[in-house]
């Protein structure tokens, strides 16, 4: 997980709990003629969108995250690493690939886009011929530990000694078998025979495993010791040729990167680092000229193309959590506010990151950059994120902080992890990007120029509908405090608006239409709530 960052010259970064009251009045500025460019339906994406998937109008779903790992398609199994004493757990289903199979289907039945995450660790679950679970570090076999599945089975341990060192040498075929790609090959096949390929309707993308550079933490029952630059490049490209042999026109997607420390430096260099206090180089990194774990990476595989005349990676994908407490339910004042101003992560290039990380992360810039230098091309994408506290609507208007940046700032496609539950604010917040209005009414699919004072107190985005041309204008308005803050919005460039409908969440956790706003001379003003998200939504 990852990052937070923070503001250089916020107003709201040098107080230490929320404003009583919102600002002064304000002016948001859109010209519909300005920085226009087409926004991705899918940034509006999630991981495992459940039976919320209609309701959210979502464009696309991940079947993703630690488990996937070691996902065993002929057993349906997986285990669960790090997370839960990693154990090699059966689905209720038999049927081989059964757990991919169902949410396919489901995703097809919602019309929604598939992505399905392909292992490439070299290790799955195993199971007993009954499909009762087997684990990595039994008290039996390696003597006590620190904590115990004691309720359900009491002989699994966290691989943790007592003293608190971890436990080594253990056998990783105690719950896993080994795998190449040959053993994903007949799954991949299963999954085109019975959906078609990806252009005819069938899986349209396969993500290459998960957060590698810290598989020798999630994953140290079988993999003690990071992954190397050369290695990862080999799994992934070998991964994605089997894939692409079956299915030609499916996408692959990766490296599905943990965040900062694994963009820079390969998992060796990480788990190096970490044990000699970053001191005295890196290894892996300085065997590879100095380069950057994700540039040289993207290098690789566009020599690859040039020499092997096939592109073996399609979608350059991260994942991206605020290091700062806000992913979690965190709500003290200084949280609040760090959680509304650390979005600005996400582009701003004079925002400083307030944790460890301590720089100017920019990442959606910054993937672009990289993309644009060693692989042109490749779409980018974040499949990973959130910024926590679903259920206040301080998580709900840094959610829509987030959805707006991603589609003004160009991603792709981008998967929040993951759909928050229907009654939360948060949820709420995704639809009033996606369905505001119970019939799937959405934001605008070419975003203008929107011009905000502060950020930090009012964003603001605003998008353009491609077939109706009605100019949408989401205000996100993060101040805590009583008094709303009054707002004049000036369009430039779209004549002949005479009114708006209006549609607001508040704290009140309901999407409520207000009154129809008047526009008067190209200007047209109303008041926003504190902590509200508000969707102007004008007629040409």
């Amino acid at each position: 997980m990852l990052l937070t960052s923070g503001s250089t010259c916020s107003r709201a970064q040098q107080t230490l709990a929320p404003p009583a009251d919102a600002g002064g009045p304000i002016t948001i500025r859109v010209d519909v003629a300005v920085r226009r460019h087409p926004i991705s339906p899918l940034v509006y994406g999630v991981s495992y969108a459940g039976e919320n998937a209609a309701a959210l109008h979502c464009p696309i779903n991940r079947m993703g995250g630690n488990n996937t790992s070691r996902y065993n398609w002929r057993e349906n199994a997986d285990n669960r690493a790090n997370d839960y004493f990693f154990e090699s757990i059966a689905d209720s289903d038999k049927t081989p690939g059964g757990r991919a199979l169902d949410f396919v289907r489901a995703n097809r039945k919602a019309h929604t886009a598939s992505m399905v995450t392909v292992p490439i660790l070299g290790w799955v679950a195993r199971v007993n011929p009954d499909r009762s679970k087997r684990w990595s570090f039994s008290v039996a076999k390696y003597g006590a530990q620190q904590k115990t599945d004691a309720q359900w089975s009491p002989d699994s341990g966290n691989g943790v000694k007592a003293d608190g060192s971890p436990l080594t040498g253990n056998d990783p075929r105690d719950a896993n078998i080994a795998v190449t790609p040959a053993y994903m090959q007949p799954w991949i096949a299963q999954l085109t025979q019975t959906f078609g390929r990806a252009a005819a309707g069938g899986v349209d993308y396969y993500l290459l495993d998960n957060e590698p550079a810290i598989w020798n933490g999630t994953h140290r029952d079988v993999w003690p010791v990071g992954v190397k630059m050369d290695d990862l490049f080999a799994r992934m490209r070998d991964t994605s040729r089997m894939i692409k042999g079956v299915d030609p026109t499916a996408l692959t997607v990766g490296p599905e990167e943990w965040g900062w420390t694994g963009f820079l430096y390969s998992g060796y260099d990480s788990q190096w680092g970490g044990a000699h206090h970053w001191q005295g180089g890196s290894p892996d990194r300085d065997a590879h000229g100095g380069q950057e774990m994700m540039p040289w990476l993207l290098a690789q595989f566009a020599r690859e193309e040039k020499t092997g005349g096939k592109r073996l990676l399609d979608v350059f994908s991260l994942h991206y959590y605020p290091q700062g407490g806000e992913f979690g339910d965190d709500l003290s004042p200084q949280v609040q506010l760090r959680r509304n101003r650390s979005t600005r992560s996400l582009w701003d290039p004079a925002y400083v990151d307030e944790t460890w990380i301590k720089e100017k992360v920019r990442l959606v810039p910054r993937m672009r950059e990289w993309v644009d230098k060693y692989y042109p091309g490749t779409k980018i994408a974040l499949t990973e994120y959130s910024w926590g506290a679903e259920g206040n609507i301080n998580g709900a208007t840094a959610e829509a902080d987030v959805l707006g940046i991603l589609g003004r700032e160009g991603m792709d496609i981008a998967n929040r992890w993951t759909s928050p539950g229907a009654s939360t604010p948060t949820f709420k917040a995704m639809q009033m990007y996606r369905n505001y209005d119970g019939r799937n009414g959405g934001f605008g699919d070419t975003s203008v120029a929107c011009d905000v004072p502060d950020p930090d107190a009012v964003s603001a985005f605003a998008a353009q509908d491609g077939v109706a041309g009605a100019l949408t204008v989401m205000i996100v308005a993060k101040t805590s405090g009583v008094a709303p803050t009054p707002v004049t919005l000036s369009l430039a460039h779209f004549p002949g608006a005479k009114a708006g409908r209006v549609y607001q969440l508040t704290a009140a956790n309901t999407i409520t239409r207000g009154p129809d706003l008047a526009v008067t001379a190209g200007n047209a003003k109303l008041t926003v709530p504190p902590q509200s998200i508000t969707l102007v939504v004008l007629a040409p």
